[in-house]
C-alpha cells in the first residue's frame, strides 16, 4: 500500500487526503494547529463560498494569476463536482449572487464536517500539533518528513499543502515556502492579493464607512489599462476596500506610485449629459451652496469634499460657477484621482500572490518536475484568483489532482 504524508489541513490539503485515501493510499495527515480547517472557517464571512457554479472555462476567466496552469485541476475536479461532493454527503447547497456557492445551513462548519467524515471514513491518520520542519528525500525522492519534535516519518509521496502568507491565526505562516525552497524550488516574491490598499490621499479617510455602489474603478500603468470595472467599493481609516478594491488589487504590482487609479461616480452618463444635469441644478436654485447642489449627485458627506477635490470653494453659490469650472465638475465625476500607496499588510489580504512557481511542477498531476514524489496543492502555489469562490475551489481541485496523482503510485 503506498504511503502518502499531507502536510497541512486546511482545504486543499484535506481533500488531497481524502482522495489518496479514497485510491487505496494509506495517509497521514499533518497539522501544526489545533484543528483542520480552519481558513475555511472564515471564508465567505463564515458561510464559506465554497465554489462558484460556472463552467471551467468561465473560471479561468477569473484566475488572475497563471490561470492555464489550472485546466486539469479544473478538468479533473470541477465546480460542479464539488456541489455534487458536499450533496451526496448530505451537505445540500445554494447559488446566490454571482453564481457563489454556499452550504444551505450558511454555516462553514458543515463543509469542514464532510471533509472530516470523509477522512475518518477512509482511515486517514490525523496528527494535530505537529509541525513539520523537513522534507526528507532519498536519491533525490521524496522520502518523509521530519517533525518538529525530532521524530521521522517515511513516506512513498509527499503532499505540500500548507497554505499561503494570509491570516497567519489560522496556521497559514508561510511554513512550506522554506521546506520547498530547500529544496530547490524557486519561490516567487509574496505579496496580498484581494487586498485593501492604503491611500496617499487623505480624503478618502475622511470618508470612512461610505460605501459607494455602480460606480466604476480603473487602473492604468500608462496607458495600459490593468483593471477596470463596475461595482461597489468602501472608503476605510486607511484608504479604501471592498469588492472592486479587492478584485482590482489582483492586478496590480509594485511600486503602486506607477499606477493610476480613477474613480467614475457617474458610469451610466456621459460629460455632455453631467454637464446639462448641473446647468439644471444651478437653473432650479442659483444661490444654493455648491456643496448642497453636489448633494443631488453624490451622498452628503461626499458631496460636501467635493468642490475641494476639484479646486473649488465648497461655499461658493452654484450660480457662480463658469463653463470652465462646470468642465472641472464633470471631469472628476468622471474621473476622480485616487493615488495610492501600497497593498494592506499580507496578513490581512484574503490569499497571497506568490509562492511556489508553476514551472516548476507538473499542472496534470501536480507533482514537482525537480522532486519526484513531491506534490503540491492550494495557496502554496503561484496561482490566485478574483472573489466569488474561486481561490477554494482552486484549493479543492489542486488536492483532488495530487492526492489522485500520489495514490497512483511513486514516480521512478
Amino acid at each position: 500500500m503506498t504511503e502518502i504524508i499531507v502536510i497541512g489541513g486546511g482545504a486543499a490539503g484535506m481533500m488531497a487526503a481524502r482522495t489518496a485515501a479514497e485510491d487505496g493510499a494509506h495517509v497521514t495527515l499533518l497539522e501544526h494547529m489545533e484543528k483542520l480547517g480552519r481558513k475555511i472557517y472564515i471564508t465567505g464571512k463564515g458561510r464559506c463560498n465554497v465554489t462558484n457554479a460556472c463552467e471551467p472555462a468561465e473560471f479561468l476567466q477569473e484566475v488572475a494569476q497563471n490561470p492555464r496552469f489550472l485546466y486539469s485541476a479544473l478538468s479533473a475536479f470541477a465546480p460542479n463536482d464539488m456541489i455534487r461532493f458536499l450533496e451526496s454527503h448530505h451537505c445540500p447547497t445554494v447559488t446566490e449572487r454571482g453564481r457563489r456557492v454556499y452550504p444551505a445551513s450558511q454555516k462553514a462548519s458543515d463543509v469542514t464536517r464532510v471533509l472530516e467524515h470523509e477522512l475518518s471514513r477512509l482511515g486517514v491518520q490525523v496528527l494535530l500539533h505537529t509541525e513539520v520542519r523537513q522534507v526528507l528525500t532519498q536519491d533525490g525522492h521524496a522520502a518523509g518528513v521530519l517533525l518538529a519534535d525530532g521524530r521521522t516519518l517515511s513516506a512513498d509521496a509527499i503532499i505540500l499543502a500548507t497554505g499561503g502568507r494570509s491570516y497567519p491565526a489560522t496556521g497559514s505562516t508561510g511554513m512550506g515556502y522554506a521546506m520547498a525552497e530547500t529544496l530547490g524550488h524557486t519561490i516567487r516574491p509574496l505579496r496580498p492579493s484581494l487586498s485593501a490598499l492604503t491611500t496617499e490621499d487623505t480624503w478618502p479617510c475622511a470618508l470612512q464607512g461610505l460605501s459607494l455602489k455602480n460606480v466604476t474603478l480603473e487602473a492604468r500603468r500608462g496607458k495600459k489599462v490593468l483593471y477596470s470595472q463596475l461595482g461597489e467599493m468602501l472608503f476605510t481609516h486607511f484608504g479604501i476596500s471592498g469588492p472592486l478594491v479587492l478584485e482590482m488589487s489582483c492586478h496590480l504590482e509594485r511600486p503602486l506610485s506607477e499606477v493610476q487609479v480613477t474613480l467614475c461616480l457617474k458610469p451610466a452618463l456621459s460629460e455632455e449629459q453631467l454637464d446639462q444635469r448641473l446647468q439644471r441644478e444651478i437653473q432650479e436654485n442659483p444661490r444654493q451652496l455648491l456643496e448642497h447642489m453636489m448633494e443631488h449627485l453624490l451622498p452628503k458627506r461626499f458631496a460636501a469634499l467635493f468642490p475641494a477635490l476639484c479646486g473649488l470653494p465648497e461655499r461658493m453659490p452654484a450660480g457662480s460657477l463658469t463653463r470652465e469650472m462646470r468642465r472641472t465638475l464633470v471631469s472628476r465625476l468622471l474621473a476622480l484621482p485616487i493615488r495610492i500607496a501600497d497593498f494592506r499588510p499580507i496578513e490581512e489580504a484574503i490569499v497571497t500572490r506568490g509562492g511556489v512557481t508553476v514551472r516548476e511542477v507538473n499542472p496534470a498531476t501536480m507533482e514537482s518536475k525537480l522532486v519526484p514524489g513531491l506534490y503540491f496543492a492550494g495557496e502554496v502555489l503561484d496561482v490566485d484568483a478574483h472573489t466569488g469562490g474561486y481561490n477554494l475551489h482552486i484549493a479543492f481541485s489542486t488536492g483532488y489532482l495530487a492526492g489522485k496523482n500520489a495514490a497512483g503510485g511513486t514516480s521512478t
